[in-house]
């Protein structure tokens, strides 16, 4: 991989290259290179859809594209369809986005859900379930692998309103806690994304709206998602 440093960018400036959190793109691929998937479908709301502010010295890539491309780098005829967006709540996912999602016939899809849910001043824990089992449920009836992610927790990096943050700490942890059940029930992977990681810790992985990851954060989830489906893999 080429490195695409800025012109005249200062050589301690962190780049993807050089960011111990990334995972270079040959790497990746490299622990995809046994990964049976085909067709991969994305559902959920801006997280899925890959919401993020540019960062120089990263490829302005979200989760989804590189996961994308290390699938696509070792599986011939790969094809991926990702129908999030932003602003939806779990509910709206499923009625809009998973019917569509199992028409594409995905062997492999990742299901990205409540966090909006999270944010409404009532935090509904079960109706959230419920959607994202029916979710996960409908993809693994249908013989496809699935991947649920945990959300980062942002007050961990000081962000969110300061009278917020104690509940949005707890919501999140309530949140992840919940999708983490589901993906054990239904033999799902499940991507931890820990508070306790240095990197979630540093703003500068978050874009300007203090709530999204910017594009090195989102090369940081892509590396914890690709080595959670590498060692799911492994334990097949």
């Amino acid at each position: 991989m080429t490195d695409t440093r800025p012109t005249g960018a200062p050589a301690e400036m962190p780049t993807e290259w050089t960011d111990p959190a990334v995972l270079p793109a040959a790497e990746a691929a490299a622990l995809l290179a046994d990964a049976p998937w085909k067709r991969m479908a994305t559902i959920g709301d801006s997280v899925a859809e890959g919401v993020r502010d540019p960062v120089p010295g990263y490829r302005d890539l979200s989760w989804t594209d590189r996961v994308e491309e290390a699938l696509g780098a070792v599986t011939g005829g790969f094809a991926a369809l990702n129908l999030g967006r932003r602003d939806l709540i779990a509910a709206q996912v499923r009625a809009g986005q998973l019917g569509p999602a199992l028409g594409f016939g995905p062997d492999l899809a990742f299901v990205v859900a409540g966090g909006n849910d999270m944010l409404r001043p009532h935090f509904d824990e079960d109706e959230v379930r419920r959607e994202v089992a029916a979710m996960v449920a409908a993809f693994r009836s249908a013989g496809a692998d699935v991947v649920t992610i945990g959300l980062l927790d942002i007050t961990a990096a000081g962000l969110g309103p300061s009278r917020y943050r104690e509940v949005m700490s707890s919501r999140t942890r309530r949140l992840n806690a919940l999708v983490a059940d589901v993906a054990a029930e239904y033999g799902a992977c499940h991507v931890d994304n820990p508070p306790g990681h240095p990197v979630a810790a540093d703003p500068g992985i978050y874009s300007g709206d203090q709530l999204h990851l910017n594009a090195r954060g989102h090369a940081f989830a892509a590396a914890n998602t690709i080595r959670a489906l590498a060692a799911h893999l492994a334990s097949a």
